[in-house]
């Protein structure tokens, strides 16, 4: 993989990210990663043969369980085995340390996965963290399509606290990005009209930590 690739984020972007956070709980970055990742991260999720794509699940360890009316696509978990997962992990790690240094999240590790949706998948409203619990505390979401147009659908609405109110339509063009807290924001994809990709991860704080920020109200 070329050494040339940037795998941290300018000062400037990390600036603009924790603002975004603290005035309203989410951040849409465009076009702020490396051109050159992104076609990798996009080559990656293209290689992929069936026999590596899982149904995804809701619910966690126990509470695990496949429902199809709830959410319809497949996912591959990254890890550091493959040089191009890496420089991604590399990079959201850059993310936790500015965001940590700006903020105090606390943020302590990251998981991340990629997602495929075919025609016709979804995914339902769902919130990532239940309110209260040191889990998930921060949600991103890496779009991977090349020359998306609005009738390919498969965006991603972003809903206020309450959940009865529409408040970014998130187009799943390649190199964007939306960061949010986990537990704040109910969201929702909605049925793909061709083949989707992205990658979706989540920051966790250490169980002993409750390095939790709010929107301005």
């Amino acid at each position: 993989m070329n050494s040339d690739i940037a795998l941290q984020y300018t000062d400037k972007i990390l600036d603009s990210i924790a603002d975004q956070l603290v005035e309203r709980g989410y951040a849409i970055l465009e076009q702020q990663i490396d051109a050159q990742l992104l076609t990798l991260l996009r080559q990656r999720a293209l290689s992929f043969s069936e026999e590596h794509w899982r149904d995804a699940g809701i619910g966690r360890e126990q509470r695990f369980q496949l429902d199809k009316k709830v959410r319809s696509d497949k996912i591959h978990w990254l890890n550091t085995s493959n040089s191009v997962e890496t420089a991604y992990l590399t990079l959201m790690a850059n993310l936790k340390q500015g965001l940590n240094r700006r903020l105090f999240m606390g943020l302590y590790d990251f998981e991340s996965h990629f997602s495929i949706y075919q025609q016709g998948q979804f995914y339902n409203k769902h919130i990532d963290a239940l309110k209260g619990r040191s889990n998930r505390v921060l949600s991103t979401v890496l779009y991977l399509n090349e020359c998306w147009q609005e009738d390919d659908a498969g965006q991603l609405l972003l809903y206020n606290q309450e959940g009865n109110k529409i408040i970014e339509t998130v187009a799943p063009k390649l190199g964007t990005m939306i960061i949010f807290l986990s537990e704040k924001f109910p969201h929702q994809v909605l049925a793909a009209n061709c083949r989707r990709y992205s990658i979706a991860g989540w920051y966790r704080v250490n169980a002993s930590q409750s390095g939790l920020i709010d929107p301005a109200e």
